[in-house]
């Protein structure tokens, strides 16, 4: 059984938002498959079904970034998904808008929802994908540019790695090695 997990906030309020880029991807993963997330617990709303052969989950925690371990953990727990089962879908402020990065293990990098996901696992060892979403140009403060929409001139790059992100989370999915996933996306 695979985890793919999207992080972001809840609520309509954070919806297109550069942090919740990778409740986005989860989106998209669902919209290709005609699935939705029709299950609510461990404070999170997950679908779980077949796909490709693979039985998958694709979770949206709603507890609020900072505390997404409080959502993965108890539903791995749960389900006795291993952290090598793991794949975790994020912004990241230290790539450029639109650029996704594979990385098989990996530190928080100051992103709070990924802290929080290493201290509940108690590892750095599980998958994830690096969303690029740029940093403020201007005096904006960190918080408030990652809790503003892409801007009309990002939304065409957005969108074309949107599809990426979750081509590369399908090629996972159907069996191919995550070294060689990334080796495919990571350009």
């Amino acid at each position: 059984m695979k985890l793919i997990v999207g992080l972001g906030n809840p609520g309509r309020k954070y919806h297109k938002t550069r942090h919740n880029i990778g409740f986005l991807v989860i989106d998209e993963l669902l919209a290709r498959h005609d699935l939705k997330l029709d299950k609510s617990k461990f404070n999170g709303d997950y679908a779980m079904e077949m796909v490709h052969g693979e039985k998958v989950i694709f979770l949206q925690p709603q507890t609020f970034m900072n505390l997404s371990g409080n959502a993965v953990r108890p539903l791995m727990d749960y389900y006795g998904v291993d952290s090598e089962d793991l794949l975790v879908i994020y912004d990241d402020l230290d790539l450029p808008t639109g650029k996704i990065r594979l990385r098989a293990k990996g530190g928080h990098g100051g992103h709070n929802g990924m802290r929080s996901l290493i201290e509940h696992l108690g590892s750095k060892e599980f998958k994830r994908v690096r969303f690029g979403v740029g940093r403020p140009t201007n005096a904006m403060p960190i918080v408030d540019y990652v809790l503003a929409n892409f801007a009309k001139s990002e939304q065409d790059v957005i969108q074309d790695s949107i599809g990426k992100a979750a081509d590369a989370c399908e090629e996972w999915i159907k069996g191919k090695s995550f070294l060689e996933v990334m080796n495919d996306y990571n350009s």
